[in-house]
């Protein structure tokens, strides 16, 4: 009785054995969680730029005359991009990070190159939204 016991699980049916193969979801881009990608790289995105804009004191400082205002909206813009990097499982991230782009272009009166340090990470913002809605549609076969 117990050799019948090690040998039942032997007795599969074939569809117990393997079953057949399906096609996978057609909403999945083929990672276990798009979403939670697209979150990461906007959180990326967002730090970097918070890195970015810290390092733009410095020169801003060097640069200008009168370098508190600049000082000041670079805070700010700062801030907003760690508090949006930290809040990236919100829906309305990515909205209020296009706006936070548009704010950092909004910079160009204040020295050139803030203006165009905003439209590079309004472009790689853009390639983040990019890859979101990229990740939520099926594979290409």
């Amino acid at each position: 009785m117990a050799d019948e016991d090690e040998h039942s699980h032997e007795r599969e049916t074939p569809e117990e054995a393997e079953a057949p193969w399906t096609e996978p979801e057609d909403a999945r881009s083929g990672l276990r969680d798009p979403k939670r990608a697209a979150r990461s790289l906007a959180a990326m995105a967002l730090s970097f730029e918070a890195i970015a804009l810290l390092l733009a004191i410095v020169p801003m400082r060097i640069i200008l005359d009168d370098s508190t205002i600049a000082t000041i909206v670079i805070l700010i813009l700062t801030v907003a991009c760690v508090v949006l990097a930290g809040m990236s499982r919100r829906d309305w991230v990515w909205p209020a990070g296009a706006v936070l782009q548009v704010a950092v272009i909004a910079c160009w009166p204040i020295h050139w190159a803030l203006g165009v340090a905003g439209i590079v990470f309004g472009l790689v913002w853009a390639y983040c939204w990019y890859v979101k809605v990229a990740l939520g549609k099926a594979p290409k076969r």
